[in-house]
């Protein structure tokens, strides 16, 4: 005869393990009042873990020194200071008193990605922009937030530090003396 484990107040040791698994009769039940096998429901409902009861729906928002959102880890932070292939622009305009004016602009360079479309290309040093884009590639200097919510407006992302193949440059330096003397 194989015995049984039981609690202190007599009911068998059972895991709750079978509830999730078991489709036949439960076991005798621990009622004093009752010995006979409760069927189960054909289809009983899924029990659920306690333990998502004390899960948070939602991560807590990191913080960073300033108060502002934290980034997601693998992301810069917001003022990470970042180069970005861009140029001079001018437009002729008037000025306030009607004298032609030229007016100086920045024009971000944006590229065409085989998977994400358009892009803005953003390197974290003078040495990763070169070996991308050589050594006559024109560049600013911003912060990758701004950078990243003033393209995103126009459906552009930004790509940090990507892989770019060798020697396909969009400036050579003969290009970037003609386009000096132009703007002159």
């Amino acid at each position: 005869m194989k015995s049984e484990e039981v609690t202190a107040v007599g009911a068998p040791i059972r895991s709750h393990i079978s509830d999730y698994a078991e489709t036949g009769p439960a076991e005798p039940s621990a009622k004093a009042d009752s010995s006979a096998l409760e069927p189960r429901p054909s289809n009983p409902e899924p029990r659920r873990s306690r333990l998502l009861d004390y899960a948070e729906a939602e991560p807590p928002v990191l913080r960073d020194a300033e108060g502002r959102q934290a980034p997601k880890p693998g992301v810069p932070a917001y003022h990470t200071p970042v180069l970005v292939p861009a140029h001079p622009r001018y437009v002729d305009a008037l000025d306030a008193s009607g004298r032609p004016t030229r007016v100086p602009f920045i024009a971000y360079e944006l590229f065409e990605h085989p998977t994400d479309g358009t892009v803005a290309l953003a390197f974290t040093t003078p040495a990763r922009l070169v070996a991308a884009l050589g050594e006559a590639q024109p560049w600013v200097a911003t912060s990758i937030g701004p950078l990243a919510e003033g393209v995103r407006e126009h459906g552009v992302t930004v790509r940090v530090d990507p892989r770019v193949a060798p020697g396909h440059h969009n400036w050579q330096p003969d290009d970037l003396a003609a386009y000096a003397r132009e703007v002159r």
